[in-house]
């Protein structure tokens, strides 16, 4: 196994390389297993208090790391905080810890257990909280504090809290990071030696115990094609084939955002039965157990509703799952235990089918998680945040989607959120392969998946913002302020860290700049005015010409266009169809006297904007072009064909002001 160690090292630390470090004669804790090389760098790296960052793929044994530190701190008689970004792995967490330790506690927004425990598992949000009230008592006994799943940091939304944290602990306080890969760790671990004043080391393995094997699942088709085997290898020959057989009524179209409740994703009919298929395959080749990711909470119960004639669970299977759901629920109130959701879900574990997003109650996402892990669930239908550091591998992975929506728009999922999630598929020893299958509902770009399978994970970047009750919290903690916390954070890391590059950049800029000649320079600055004036004016006739009163008499089915999109020259289509937005867009088949009816009806005629308007033009474009829609109705993703290049013929539906001439 290949590992990459490197350290960051405060000014004038008396630094003894890792290679020379003497182990513990009584090590504080002992496994039953050779350690792999990471984890032993790391472990030594704890065995030194020096804070470490373990960044390594799903499964590679992190929690081992993390693990010996917290033995270490109760063999010291010490306290150790384990955070976690949320709450459902700070439960698997502190049952497991637990098990192993005995003094540990739980603290989260939902439950508190024993909070005066040695081992406190928690979520970042909780101990941010601790540190703001000036809880001196434990913060003074705690030596270690292990964050799980760092790369969280950078989420927009929640990524500052782990800033806040790491800004406020007190020096004495090491540090054991666990995180997916990240390209960039050696920054982070940089800022942490900065602000800490202590060595932060990095340890490194792209080590995968189980090989993973995609595949794509083309909609409406029958079976599924390797696109990247167990090595690594991307077959495009597959890939081709598979995209291929998408019938043109599968494109998808995107409809617009006015909630966090809109459908993401216009799905077509076919849709429960590409579901049925995917699960048939999957029994049939015994695959089993199965995670689905489904990028909406409701989209997880809509395909679990979709299986609900299947039943995976023999009978001694169901009497196992009655025995702990019944004694799941004995917690409650005899009222509550006929809650509706309740009702709703216990049919479906019974026939190890279940569910997991944050809209469930908390007590049912943790016996989903049981008994997911007593393999008592074989489908598990989840959002992304079953990802987010659970234990709980499967053999396969299902996306029923490449695509989200982020809260602005619908993207492609990026390289990173593909790794963590594709990262549960395969049972360390006892999967020889895992599988991953994406559910493909319109064409892409095979740069586009190649980028997303092979591709690195995302930087750790900084999300860090000044927000309200941020400033309210520093105010009662005395010699805090806005400007420490901007001073210490890794948003002002980063930016500083490039500055020397940059303004190196600049001088030998102003170096060429100044240095240069340019023969004639009077008449080319006067052929440099005179063009700029004949962009401007030909940019003005261009807008009068495109004035809907002006144009849409001559842009008949049929009529040639030149079309011409920011930086991108399409050349010469030819237009199928125009008409208003999409709602009262013409077909090919309306008469011109209809549509001049509509737009000479007194409301419409002196329109000053072209935006109102659609045109759809036959473009010749790249052939790897993705034709789909944006919120507002108009063509995306397609590409002008390159010079000599081999392309196709598509038909992009643009605003009238891509037209720049019409002939």
């Amino acid at each position: 196994m290949l590992i990459h160690h490197q350290v960051a090292l405060p000014p004038n630390y008396p630094y003894t390389p890792i290679s020379q470090h003497v182990y513990l004669m009584e090590p504080a804790k002992e496994y039953q297993f050779e350690l792999d090389p990471f984890q032993k760098a790391a472990i030594a790296s704890i065995e030194r208090s020096e804070s470490v960052l373990v960044s390594a793929h799903t499964s590679a044994g992190k929690t081992v790391v993390a693990e010996y530190a917290i033995a270490l701190a109760l063999k010291n008689k010490q306290r150790v905080i384990y955070t976690s970004p949320i709450k459902a792995l700070s439960n698997q967490k502190y049952r497991e810890l637990e098990s192993a330790f005995g003094d540990v506690g739980l603290l989260t927004g939902d439950v508190t257990i024993n909070p005066n425990a040695s081992c406190l598992v928690m979520t970042t949000e909780i101990l941010l909280a601790m540190l703001y009230r000036g809880n001196d008592v434990i913060m003074r006994e705690v030596s270690w504090v292990v964050f799980d799943e760092i790369h969280y940091m950078r989420d927009k939304v929640r990524g500052v809290v782990w800033e806040e944290a790491l800004i406020l602990l007190p020096r004495q306080v090491h540090f054991v990071f666990l995180s997916a890969t990240i390209p960039n760790a050696m920054e982070f671990a940089e800022w942490i030696c900065k602000i800490h004043a202590q060595p932060c080391h990095v340890v490194y393995t792209d080590f995968r115990p189980t090989p993973l094997q995609h595949y794509i699942y083309p909609c409406g088709g029958d079976g599924i094609f390797m696109v990247v085997d167990e090595n690594g290898v991307f077959k495009e020959d597959n890939f081709l084939q598979a995209t291929q057989s998408l019938l043109p009524d599968q494109d998808v179209e995107y409809k617009s955002f006015k909630g966090k409740k809109a459908n993401v994703i216009d799905r077509s009919t076919k849709g429960p039965s590409d579901i049925i298929k995917i699960i048939n395959m999957i029994m049939q080749r015994d695959y089993q157990p199965v995670i689905i990711f489904s990028f909406g909470k409701s989209l997880c119960e809509t395909y679990a509703m979709q299986i609900k004639q299947f039943d995976f669970n023999n009978e001694e299977e169901k009497r196992l799952v009655k025995t702990v759901f019944d004694n799941a629920i004995d917690v409650l109130d005899v009222e509550d235990r006929q809650l509706p959701q309740i009702k709703f879900l216990y049919p479906y574990l019974l026939r190890g089918i279940a569910f997991h997003h944050s809209g469930l109650l908390p007590l049912l996402k943790e016996i989903v998680e049981l008994l997911f892990q007593e393999g008592l669930i074989k489908v598990l239908f989840a959002t992304e945040t079953f990802a987010m550091g659970l234990n709980m591998p499967a053999r396969t992975v299902v996306f029923t989607d490449v695509k989200k929506f982020d809260g602005e728009l619908v993207r492609y999922i990026t390289s990173g959120e593909y790794i963590q999630m594709s990262g549960r598929a395969g049972r360390r020893g006892i999967d020889t392969r895992g599988i991953v299958i994406l559910m493909a509902r319109e064409k892409m770009a095979p740069n586009a998946i190649k980028e997303m399978i092979m591709g690195e994970s995302d930087n750790l970047t900084s999300a860090f913002h000044l927000k309200y009750n941020m400033i309210l919290n520093m105010m009662r903690v005395e010699g805090i302020s806005p400007e420490f916390l901007l001073k210490n954070s890794f948003y002002q890391f980063q930016n500083t860290a490039t500055l020397p590059a940059l303004e190196e950049d600049l001088r030998r800029a102003e170096l060429e700049y100044s240095n240069f000649i340019i023969p004639d320079e009077d008449i080319i600055a006067e052929y440099y005015d005179t063009r700029r004036l004949l962009d401007v004016y030909t940019h003005e006739m261009r807008q009068i010409i495109n004035l809907p009163s002006n144009c849409l008499q001559f842009l008949k089915p049929g009529r040639l266009v030149r079309v011409r999109h920011a930086d991108m020259d399409f050349g010469w289509g030819m237009v199928v169809a125009y008409g208003k937005r999409v709602d009262q867009k013409y077909t090919a088949d309306s008469t011109f006297e209809q549509r001049l009816q509509e737009t000479s009806d007194g409301q419409d005629h002196q329109l000053s904007s072209t935006d109102k308007y659609f045109v759809d033009v036959l473009l010749y474009c790249d052939k790897d072009s993705i034709v789909a829609k944006a919120a507002d109705g108009t063509t995306t993703g397609v590409k002008p064909c390159k010079e000599n290049g081999t392309g196709e013929m598509m038909v992009g539906y643009l605003q009238t002001g891509c037209t720049c001439r019409i002939k």
